[in-house]
Parts: structure tokens; sequence; C-alpha cells
């Protein structure tokens, strides 16, 4: 299960977060733990280079792009291999929606569309499209069949 996707800017603060069968009492736990991760090991990254960190069972994958750093963690079947291509289609959608890598203001000013990718591409917990074309047609709220 793919347990959150999360979105800090660059200086720990959270852009979006999406949790998918994590209690509420673990969230700030969660938080806390990646923004540290982020802080240790992010600063000199260039632009999609991926991390990868294990803790608790769990895996995380984490990147940055522009001035955004984006969290993938999962469980199970969503192992590292799984999580680089989950965070591989959200970077690739975040671009395509952003034009290019995001600085914070622009990634909030394209708050609502990055919202719809997320949606189309993790549904509770599970992966659910990983075709850029597809995700941009869903996003414009017309069904799959009509373009």
């Amino acid at each position: 299960m793919l347990l959150a996707v999360l979105f800090f800017n660059l200086e720990g603060n959270i852009l979006v977060e999406r949790f998918h069968g994590v209690p509420a009492e673990e969230r700030l736990h969660w938080r806390t733990f990646l923004v540290k991760l982020g802080s240790d090991n992010l600063k000199g990254a260039k632009n999609e280079e991926l991390f990868v960190a294990s803790h608790k069972s769990v895996y995380i994958v984490y990147s940055v792009l522009g001035d955004v750093c984006i969290y993938v963690v999962g469980k199970d079947e969503y192992d590292e291999l799984a999580l680089a291509e989950v965070i591989f289609v959200i970077t690739s959608c975040v671009k395509d929606v952003c034009g290019k890598p995001p600085t914070e203001r622009l990634f909030l000013d394209k708050y609502g569309k990055i919202c719809l990718c997320l949606d189309e591409i993790v549904w509770k917990g599970i992966l659910e499209n990983t075709d850029k074309d597809r995700i941009r047609r869903l996003i414009r709220l017309k069904p799959p069949a009509d373009i």
C-alpha cells in the first residue's frame, strides 16, 4: 500500500499531503521524520535525483523538483522500485502542469491541478494511473472516451 505522498518546500513546510491507512496520531511522526530525513540529505541534490530510505519495514523514496521536495512512502508490494515508478509519474505530471520544475509560488498557483493529478495517480493507497496522457485527459474532467 502507498501510505503517503507529501510535498514540502525547502524549509520543511507542508504544501500537499495525502495519507492512506495511516492513523491520525502517527501522521505528525511521519511529517517530522520526513522533514528531518530531507534536511539531512537533500542539500545540494540535483533535480529528480532519487533518494531511498527504510524505516520500520516501510520504504521511502524522495526527491527534489525545483523548490519542492517530494516524498512517497509505501510498504508491502510498494518497495523501492515501485515507489521510484510512482515518484517518476508524479514528478513528470507536476512538471507538465507547471511547465517547468516549480518554484514554491508556481506550485501553489497550480495547486488545484496538481491535486487532481495526485488523485488520478494514487487512489486509496493504490497506484491507479501511470500514463501521462491519460492523466492529462482525466484532469480535464472529461470522460477519456470523448477525446
